[in-house]
């Protein structure tokens, strides 16, 4: 390589340096949930970087208690929903999710550190319920989708009666969210790469005690089917 080359290298590795350090403070600057790890801190605020700008997400926060338990449902209709839920949410959230997803190749070890809960539905689903349980009596957010899958919003399926009956275990409210503006609806990767004007519309609480299930069901369908 001659001078020209060498000198051509430098500049963009020194460009490449520079662009590096102003992503990383602006991720840091960018984060709104703790995490309890700085590195966990600055892909939150990553994450809020590219669901802001990328898929046009407006920075509204959606209302969470500021401390303890609370149960978050929420429609699924892509891959990008854990994304942008979390990008509108200023505490960490712990997501059910599938054993076949949570194993997912170079991805475990993402979800392992982002503490999520896998549920085998074949085998012991009810492994996952204790855990979550657990999670929420120490004060964590529990991040469910109820419907039990990715499903078109139009009509949504019925809602899994799980996330109303965890929380009547432990006497945490349910946030009820409801994600559209989602292009590659159906679909997980093409969902995240696809530019959306993604919104994310919150609900009012819901307090569900065990006799009351069967209304809380009901109210969350009757959010969820709103268009």
């Amino acid at each position: 390589m001659n001078a020209s080359g060498w000198g051509l290298l430098v500049v963009a590795a020194a460009f490449l340096g520079w662009a590096g350090r102003r992503l990383w403070v602006a991720c840091e600057r960018s984060n709104r949930a703790d995490w309890g790890n700085a590195w966990l801190n600055r892909l939150d605020g990553l994450n809020r970087l590219f669901c802001r700008w990328y898929h046009r997400l407006e920075p509204a926060t959606v209302a969470l208690p500021a401390q303890g338990a609370a149960v978050v449902v929420a429609n699924h209709v892509s891959g990008l929903d854990p994304l942008l839920i979390l990008a509108a949410c200023d505490r960490p959230l712990r997501f059910v999710i599938a054993r076949e997803q949570y194993e997912r190749f170079g991805l475990c070890w993402l979800f392992r550190a982002l503490r999520l809960i896998p549920v085998d539905r074949e085998r012991s689903p009810e492994k996952a319920l204790f855990a979550a349980r657990a999670a929420l009596q120490q004060g964590d957010v529990i991040a469910i989708f109820p419907h039990g899958g990715i499903y078109p919003p139009n009509p949504p399926p019925p809602v899994q009666r799980g996330a109303a009956f965890l929380a009547s275990l432990v006497a945490a409210p349910i946030v009820p969210l409801r994600l559209d503006g989602v292009r590659g609806e159906g679909h997980i990767l093409l969902a995240v790469l696809m530019r959306s004007r993604a919104k994310v519309h919150t609900g009012n609480w819901l307090q569900c005690r065990r006799e009351q299930i069967g209304d809380c069901l009901a109210q969350l369908e009757s959010f969820f089917a709103k268009t």
